[in-house]
């Protein structure tokens, strides 16, 4: 209910998933009385139900307010039924404050976990994907929470990605370790001493699309300006009408959607104004973390 194109868009991305041919069985959560005549002209197959529910959170509400308020929204309903195991993921393209509130509130991060991440998977020069976080949920950090935004971060990249041994290395602005913020110095004492994964050590903003290095740890706020940055890139080039195929791999549609990490569920934020094609991505990318069992492995990793 929460996209900026309305529920039709919505389905219509539904459409675009089913026709990727993955065996999933798919629970939509939305205002049955006012869209059944649009769910009907899709002819949906038996895997896929309807959750009807009389509330949704608009874009401009309050995340915390709405949350508490609105019991029957297709957001809380959602998480309700992620923390009962009825579903195993859960994607939204609604309002991105309802969803991190919702989270902690419902599913709650996994034990060990100090604070949840947003990740976006960013296009390498070899051709393969990387992982960029945090890109939003934090705009303050501790030195610890980028030294666990690198375990989950590792995980995701070996487990959804397929990166055998994910090379992890902390955003600052030298390579040497006495460089940068107080912050990033004290991380990366924190993250060169770790078995948990391999820390190639500081990195800088010209190595977002290396080969060199497969997850890029960073605070909330500088990675949402490095992702903001990116996506700014894709515009450019399609306003010049510049043909690219590297660059046309930072169209946030491939992917679909962004990841938080951390949470006690499979949990994923769309664009607002995704199209058909993102939201068919962002569904096939929660398919994908809950074939892999991403929340129980990083669970696993903070036992």
């Amino acid at each position: 209910m929460g996209s900026d194109l309305g529920p039709q868009r919505v389905l219509e991305g539904l459409n675009a998933f089913i026709g990727l041919g993955l065996s999933a069985e798919v629970v939509v959560y939305g205002n049955m009385n006012d869209h059944q005549n649009v769910v009907d002209s899709f002819g949906f197959p038996e895997q896929v139900t309807f959750e009807h529910c009389t509330e949704s959170i608009e874009m401009g509400e309050h995340p915390a307010k709405a949350v508490m308020k609105k019991t029957d929204s297709s957001i809380v309903r959602g998480f309700a039924d992620l923390k009962a195991r009825k579903i195993d993921a859960f994607a939204s393209t609604g309002n991105t404050g309802a969803m991190m509130t919702a989270a902690m509130m419902s599913v709650k991060t996994i034990p060990g976990v100090i604070r949840p991440a947003i990740a976006s998977a960013i296009p390498r020069e070899n051709g393969k994907v990387g992982l960029l976080l945090d890109v939003g949920a934090n705009a303050d950090c501790k030195p610890d929470y980028l030294f666990q935004f690198g375990i989950m971060g590792h995980w995701y990249a070996k487990t959804v990605l397929g990166i055998d041994s994910p090379k992890v290395g902390l955003i600052n602005i030298g390579e040497e370790e006495e460089k940068g913020s107080l912050l990033c110095q004290a991380a990366n004492k924190l993250m060169k001493d770790n078995h948990l994964f391999d820390f190639v050590g500081n990195i800088e903003g010209r190595d977002m699309f290396s080969s060199e290095v497969d997850v890029m740890v960073t605070d909330g706020f500088t990675g949402n300006v490095m992702l903001k940055l990116a996506e700014s890139f894709y515009r450019m080039i399609r306003l010049r009408k510049i043909e690219d195929d590297f660059f046309k791999k930072l169209n946030y549609e491939i992917y679909g959607g962004s990841p938080i990490l951390g949470v006690n569920g499979n949990v994923i934020i769309g664009h607002g104004s995704s199209s058909a094609i993102a939201i068919g991505n962002m569904i096939a990318q929660g398919y994908h973390m809950a074939q892999h069992q991403l929340r129980e492995k990083i669970e696993t990793a903070f036992q």
